[in-house]
């Protein structure tokens, strides 16, 4: 497959102030984007897409090494920290196919010797089935696609696995080998009551994961749920389940490093970890996103073409925009996502990742201090309890 591989322009924001060139460029991760599933749920606004009876496997591995190799000339001698297949559904996928694909990226960039790899999966018998076997290629942690175990709640969020399933899709993880994975669980469905989130929540901790990915639902554009709204719980329950599950957690020694991120000790998400604290990614498949520092200072967002037909056009170009950023838009570029974390970063962090002055923050967070969304401590750029609940609110103090 040959795609042509001219450049795209690369979008300027202006004239750009000189920067310090980075005296150490960040970690390395890769992010592979698999679009398909079995079906597209009613909350999902991911660039998700219903699967034909057949994938065409062979020929988006071979797409996503050739969108690899385009991406190479920017981390030359670099190794990868981590590595994440999300989607839609990698799982999806046959080993066999993923297996061709890790041995081709090994092929173009060196591995950590403690590499993380987590692939998605859903809960469903077909899917668990495979697990021994994505084991096998190295892959060593999971992220399983839970939301509920209560068979009306999965109903009325379109998934198509039962309790059940949810229940042994994780002892067939540890039964395959893997002592790392997550659960994804949602709170705030259509219709919940308190006694129903905790009764997920319970059931979740009974399977002893080491990372719990505990989030509310919300209504993204773009999605059946915004279009026809469910019957969401009202905020005061929405609170009490927020407060009462987060007890419960801590109570069962998951500890919350992210807004919506809990993990037994020394267990967090490292690919996640490296985002949140504006590392760098490489992101290949559709639709995918990436973020590059170069040891100029100059610092990348790129993104790739979204719908998979076009993806597989070899007339067609993988990359759909790249932008680089410029020194104003970098303080909130870090932020939003280094504020996400409970115990957000240490504040020479900022400098080591963008190359700008702390003094540069200055303004807005003598702003944000006073308003009781960020702590008042020198040596760390962190959010109160208040700021992570009003985070919008938070990180508007820090927009150009």
């Amino acid at each position: 497959m040959t795609h042509h591989t001219q450049a795209l322009p690369l979008i300027h924001g202006g004239a750009q102030t000189p920067r310090s060139a980075l005296p150490v460029l960040p970690p390395l991760a890769l992010y592979i984007h698999i679009p398909w599933c079995v079906r597209k749920c009613p909350y999902c606004d991911f660039n998700s897409h219903t699967a034909s009876t057949v994938l065409p496997e062979e020929a988006y591995v071979d797409a996503l090494l050739a969108d690899l190799d385009q991406d190479l000339h920017a981390v030359h001698g670099r190794k990868l920290s981590s590595i994440f297949f999300g989607g839609g559904t990698p799982s999806l996928f046959s080993a066999a196919a993923l297996g061709r694909l890790l041995e081709g990226v090994q092929a173009r960039i060196a591995f950590a010797d403690d590499i993380e790899i987590t692939l998605e999966a859903n809960p469903g018998t077909f899917e668990q089935e495979k697990f021994l076997a994505y084991r096998k290629l190295g892959i060593n942690r999971l992220s399983i696609g839970i939301q509920s175990f209560q068979q009306a709640k999965l109903e009325a969020l379109g998934r198509i696995h039962n309790g059940d399933e949810a229940i042994r899709a994780a002892g067939m993880a540890r039964q395959a080998g893997f002592d790392n994975f997550n659960l994804d669980l949602m709170h705030g469905l259509p219709d919940q009551s308190l006694d129903d989130a905790l009764a997920d929540l319970r059931q979740a901790i009974a399977l002893k994961p080491t990372h719990l990915s505990w989030y509310q639902l919300t209504l993204e554009p773009n999605t059946v749920f915004w279009n026809q709204p469910p019957a969401l719980p009202e905020d005061d329950t929405l609170w009490d389940i927020q407060e009462a599950g987060q007890a419960l957690l801590a109570e069962h020694g998951y500890t919350q490093y992210e807004v919506s991120a809990y993990a037994q000790p020394g267990r967090p998400a490292r690919h996640n970890l490296n985002y949140w604290s504006f590392g760098d990614f490489i992101g290949i498949g559709a639709g995918a996103h990436g973020k590059l520092s170069h040891p100029d200072g100059r610092i990348v967002r790129t993104w790739k073409t979204r719908a998979p037909k076009d993806y597989l056009n070899p007339a067609k170009s993988f990359q759909a925009g790249a932008k680089e950023l410029t020194n104003e838009e970098l303080p909130f570029e870090f932020l939003m996502n280094a504020l996400r974390l409970t115990e957000g970063v240490d504040a020479r962090l900022y400098t080591e990742r963008t190359g700008l002055d702390l003094a540069s923050l200055a303004e807005g967070r003598r702003e944000a201090e006073q308003s009781g969304l960020m702590q008042v401590e020198p040596s760390r750029l962190a959010a109160t309890d208040r700021g992570q609940l009003f985070l919008n609110d938070l990180l508007q103090t820090f927009l150009s």
